[in-house]
């Protein structure tokens, strides 16, 4: 067998420290001088397609070519990254860290050249922002509007709808910043968190929907109606289920599960099911008449939503602007309320 060049090299290497007295060089070093931008596009694709050959389709390769590249990536980095399995091929514990680098180098390489052609043609730069859409109406449009009339010719990007979409997002590097809130117990370990405000969450049906008519429901008056209900690790849908279980009610049998607000809004229209939302999506609906709100009222409150940024990472200046446009658009919401 042929020794590939980064075989070659690493031979090299240690004979060179063996020589000198040296110590062999940290992988820090080892992946510095080894590790191509191809190599985390041929991760990646593996780790989207879970098949070597499917993968090597996906970057314009042979499998031949990409299962030696493969085979150098792991000898890189001193371990297996991928298990072959007989249907595929699965990242190990240690190679899930790997295809995470690579994805959030591979996101940030494509902000970065994005942000520069925008500013080579005279713009401001590039911004990719996660929201809830909870965020948008009051917070999120407002602050966009702030930042584009200050710089006209930035590129805005809008992503998302619920934290547990744009959380993953966020972690992959595909966000320069998230307004959400966490959606699972351990994330603060991975992001910074600044809270902006709380929203209001009410139960909304169809305008004219005969429940609208009662002068006060509780829970177990509409446990047997229709609802459309948001996929669970959803925030809202936590709390909705920790309402029923603390009154002892099963969950709703009747329901469709929808991850998508403006889905949900066209079923709550055509239809009788229900829903609880925050206030701020709703709010245009409501005094349009097409939605109605019942006159029932939720026990808890969900933590309010804030800033997400990914731990140590320095925001880019198109970010560090729509971040400081958030922050006015909350505090003159404030100052106009106590007035």
């Amino acid at each position: 067998m042929i020794a590939s060049d980064r075989e070659m090299e690493r031979v090299d290497t240690i004979m060179e420290s063996q020589k000198t007295g040296s110590t062999p060089s940290t992988l820090d070093s080892v992946l510095a001088n080894r590790l191509r931008m191809k190599d985390l596009v041929l991760l990646c694709a593996l780790d989207s397609c879970r098949n070597l050959h499917h993968a090597a389709e996906q970057i314009h390769m042979s499998q031949p070519s990409a299962t030696k590249m493969l085979q150098e990536i792991e000898h890189a980095f001193g371990m297996t990254l991928f298990e072959r399995q007989p249907r595929g091929m699965l990242p190990t514990d240690l190679g899930r860290e790997v295809v995470i680098y690579a994805t959030q180098t591979l996101a940030a390489l494509k902000n970065f050249a994005q942000d520069l052609t925008v500013k080579k043609g005279g713009g401001y730069g590039f911004l990719v922002v996660g929201t809830i859409m909870a965020a948008a109406p009051d917070v999120v449009a407002h602050a966009i509007l702030r930042l584009k009339a200050r710089h006209p010719l930035i590129h805005v990007q809008l992503l998302g709808e619920t934290s547990d979409q744009i959380l993953p997002m966020l972690e992959m590097g595909k966000l320069d910043l998230a307004v959400g809130r966490f959606s699972s117990p351990m994330q603060h370990n991975d992001f910074d968190f600044e809270e902006l405000k709380q929203e209001e969450l009410i139960f909304v049906a169809r305008y004219g929907h005969p429940l609208s008519q009662r002068q006060a429901l509780s829970l177990n008056d509409v446990s047997g109606s229709p609802w459309v209900l948001q996929p669970l690790p959803n925030p809202t849908r936590l709390l909705l289920e920790k309402e029923f279980a603390t009154r002892d009610i099963s969950t709703p049998t009747n329901i469709v599960e929808c991850s998508s607000i403006f889905a949900i809004l066209q079923l709550l229209q055509y239809g009788d099911s229900l829903a609880l939302l925050p206030e701020p999506v709703v709010r245009d609906h409501l005094h349009g008449k097409l939605l109605c709100r019942l006159p029932l009222e939720i026990g808890g409150r969900l933590p309010g939503f804030g800033i997400l940024t990914r731990r140590n990472t320095t925001l880019r200046l198109p970010a560090q602007a729509f971040v400081d446009s958030l922050r006015s658009v909350v505090y003159d919401s404030q100052v106009k309320k106590h007035k």
